[in-house]
């Protein structure tokens, strides 16, 4: 895909630049930087796979594609990002899914190397038989909201009894965040008027249709904000993990620099558009079709989805957080999402951030 080449090279710095910093900070108290540290043995695949280095210089290009789900986005900027200051390695390319196209179908068919998706995801996916593994963190911060209207009686979780509550679907983060919202306020399915709406939420709220929903703080609560219909937000604060990097533990065992590159690059893009949101603006116009046409709305929602790329002291990190996978799996057991909480270390690894 051809770019203006000032925008690469703005892009490759602010990247690189970021990344270095990643790997400084990221590596204080270790004995070496993993970048340029020997690379140790993989493991047993299921298991975790073990990596210290980045692939070297004279690395084969390993043949890859990274599955972004749906239609192009904004909330991908750092994707492109990355792509558009080629810092993703040779060989690896990118994947929209479409509509009806299920979150790991092309993954499990070998059609896709990594996926885009949510730790809850993950954990319910693994736990149907479809082998993923996180590998990096994407979003630091989960985005789920109850949403309704600004001038709406209900303040708290616990207003929600007694009220109809709008999702796509019992499906998905919505879903998941909803029945563990329910269960922190005190209430049960029965308690509230559960709708099915598909992704019409914000038709549904304008309407009256329904009381509140359930979107996202940096899609639907933009969304309707910018169309002039104020609403407020929710955060029901749920212990689940937000939108990660992941790949198979097959691929991580066979190709384990790839897997170390795709997540250095993701980060660095992640690192940069935070820094530097006009210019994911810029780069994303070769991506998005009539993006002009909606670059403003574009610009709202990539500043708020920037809100979830830092973690709570606001800085960019890879990293994923054991404890949190292990609170999350017990929480989704709880709620019979998944049939046990045992499998929460497989469905992640830090070996390569």
């Amino acid at each position: 895909m051809k770019v203006v080449e000032s925008r690469r090279a703005r892009f490759r710095w602010l990247a690189l630049a970021a990344g270095l910093a990643l790997s400084v900070t990221g590596c204080a108290g270790q004995a070496s930087d993993p970048l340029t540290s020997p690379t140790s043995a993989a493991s047993e695949p299921g298991s975790g796979v073990t990596l210290s280095a980045a692939p070297s210089e004279g690395a084969a290009a390993v043949a890859a594609t990274i599955g972004l789900t749906y239609v192009p986005n904004i909330q991908f900027a750092p994707f492109y990002a990355a792509e558009t200051a080629g810092l993703l390695p040779e060989g690896v390319t990118l994947r929209h899914h479409g509509q009806a196209e299920g979150l790991f179908t092309a993954l499990s068919a070998g059609e896709e190397q990594f996926v885009v998706a949510g730790g809850d995801e993950i954990l319910q996916a693994r736990a149907d038989g479809v082998d993923v593994v996180a590998i990096s963190a994407y979003y630091r911060q989960y985005p789920a909201r109850v949403i309704v209207p600004e001038d709406s009686s209900i303040q708290t979780l616990a207003d929600l009894k007694g009220h109809s509550i709008g999702l796509p679907g019992r499906f998905g983060e919505n879903w998941f965040a909803l029945l563990l919202a329910l269960d922190a306020a005190g209430l049960t399915e029965a308690d509230v008027d559960i709708q099915e709406i598909g992704y019409t939420q914000q038709v549904a709220l304008q309407t009256g249709k329904v009381d509140s929903t359930i979107g996202f703080s940096n899609g639907d609560a933009v969304t309707f904000n910018v169309s002039g219909f104020p609403v407020r937000q929710i955060d029901p604060q749920v212990p689940l993990v937000s939108i990660c990097l992941a790949t198979t533990s097959e691929f991580a065992a066979a190709h384990p620099e790839t897997v170390r590159a795709v997540v250095a690059a993701v980060t660095a893009g992640i690192a940069s558009v935070v820094a530097d949101p006009e210019a994911a603006l810029d780069a994303a116009v070769a991506y998005i079709p009539d993006f002009e046409s909606t670059r403003d709305t574009s610009r709202a929602v990539l500043l708020a989805t920037n809100d979830l790329f830092v973690d709570t002291e606001g800085q960019v990190t890879a990293k994923l957080d054991p404890a949190a996978w292990q609170a999350m799996a017990e929480a989704m057991a709880a709620a019979s999402l998944i049939p046990t909480a045992d499998g929460a270390a497989a469905g992640m690894t830090t070996d390569f951030a």
